[in-house]
């Protein structure tokens, strides 16, 4: 028997969609003071909103769109967990074509709610299917 999740599974969407669309409106923006202010304490205290523009300068460039992870279900490519320290890790991805939105996205408790602590978000291309 699986131990079970430490999140349902609708709470581990909303982390993972509220947090990408976010993202994509800062990347549309510029302005990446909105996905910092929500962040933990520790993860602001480590990326100021200039850095986030920085980091995620590349996805910026090509306009790449995430707005695929408001249409799509992601597929997790290991169970949502919590780690020794209580930190809740959500790794996956969207199967959007021609490229994947991948993430890997971990959260923290403060004051009674998850909170990014960690972010990263990769767009390889899609595994090609074979024609039938």
């Amino acid at each position: 028997m699986e131990p079970p999740l430490p999140i349902s599974l609708e709470q581990a969407l909303y982390l993972i969609r509220s947090t990408l669309l976010t993202l994509n409106d800062a990347n549309r923006s510029g302005n990446y003071t909105v996905l910092h202010d929500l962040a933990a304490p520790d993860f602001q205290a480590q990326n100021s909103a200039a850095d986030l523009g920085e980091n995620f300068s590349d996805l910026r460039r090509r306009n790449f769109d995430l707005y695929g992870a408001a249409l799509l279900a992601p597929q997790f490519t290991e169970t949502p967990a919590l780690d020794q320290n209580g930190l809740l890790r959500l790794v996956g991805y969207f199967p959007t074509k021609p490229q994947q939105i991948k993430f890997d996205l971990v959260f923290q408790v403060v004051g009674g709610q998850w909170r990014l602590i960690a972010i990263a978000v990769a767009t390889p291309e899609a595994a090609q299917t074979a024609a039938q």
